[in-house]
């Protein structure tokens, strides 16, 4: 009976909220003085697990968990639908998108510059063609954006066309906990791309290497599209390939940034574990 009542009030306190800055840092503990270990992105749902002196534990939509500061979110109100999970939505399709009081990028300064995968609110199109979209932020203020840094109608791309799209990245920073284009880690790459695929695969690069949605394949038998892990005895990192190999990964090898390294490399030949497929 305790048990029950318990679970009950635990599921009360579990809301729901929308990332409002570019990009939220989620921390092991409840202090910038923790390590970060992932980020939620501007206009992306979460749920709400607590909240202690500033600080939410938040768990986005790949059941990852971890503390953002209460001001990077907003809580939804009772009844209150989750944001853009209705009507017509845009998804940031460039690497950053600018978005502007008014439809002119001279007047002011940008609002806000969201990072690919961004989501907002449609509300109209203006000017010539609908060169401008006019949204609703996740903190409910009116923006525009221009539609050539978005899309309306997000779609799974084929393997070669993710491995096309992945060298846009080529030269983004790297960032531990990274998953936007302002930085990414291994792992955060990787299941973005993976994403495009209209895939989605854990968080982590260990926990990537034995999920259960891909299986393993020899080295003598890569395909593009395969993922990679390296470590020194245990899985630390992984990469895409992506023929003739090579593979594209976000690293801190030589230079910490997403690079495309080479197999053959001593550096990477000697730390390559395993490489899986998904099914």
């Amino acid at each position: 009976m305790h048990l029950v009542i318990g679970m009950a009030l635990l599921a009360a306190s579990v809301t729901g909220g929308v990332i409002v800055k570019p990009v939220a840092n989620m921390y092991s503990r409840p202090s910038e003085e923790g390590d970060v270990v992932s980020q939620a992105i501007c206009g992306h749902n979460v749920t709400i697990l607590e909240e202690q002196a500033g600080w939410a534990h938040v768990r986005t939509a790949d059941d990852y968990t971890g503390w953002t500061p209460v001001a990077c979110l907003r809580q939804f109100a009772d009844g209150e639908r989750p944001y853009a999970t209705a009507g017509r939505v845009a998804q940031v399709a460039s690497l950053f998108a600018n978005l502007y009081r008014e439809p002119d990028v001279t007047k002011h300064q940008p609002l806000l510059t969201a990072p690919f995968e961004a989501k907002l609110e449609v509300i109209s199109e203006q000017g010539p063609a609908g060169r401008w979209l006019e949204v609703r932020l996740p903190d409910n203020r009116p923006a525009f954006v221009q539609s050539g840094d978005v899309v309306l109608d997000a779609r799974p791309m084929s393997i070669r066309d993710t491995i096309e799209f992945s060298k846009r990245f080529l030269g983004l920073p790297y960032f531990w906990g990274g998953t936007s284009t302002f930085g990414f880690d291994c792992s955060g790459f990787t299941q973005m791309l993976c994403r495009r695929r209209g895939i989605l695969i854990p968080r982590d690069a260990n926990v990537q290497a034995t999920w259960e949605g891909a299986e393993a394949v020899g080295r003598e038998r890569l395909e593009p599209g395969d993922l990679l892990f390296f470590g020194e005895s245990k899985v630390t990192h992984t990469g895409m390939y992506i023929g003739n190999g090579q593979f594209i990964n976000a690293t801190t090898h030589e230079r910490p940034v997403v690079q495309i390294s080479d197999l053959a490399d001593p550096y990477w030949a000697k730390r390559f574990l395993a490489a899986r497929r998904i099914k």
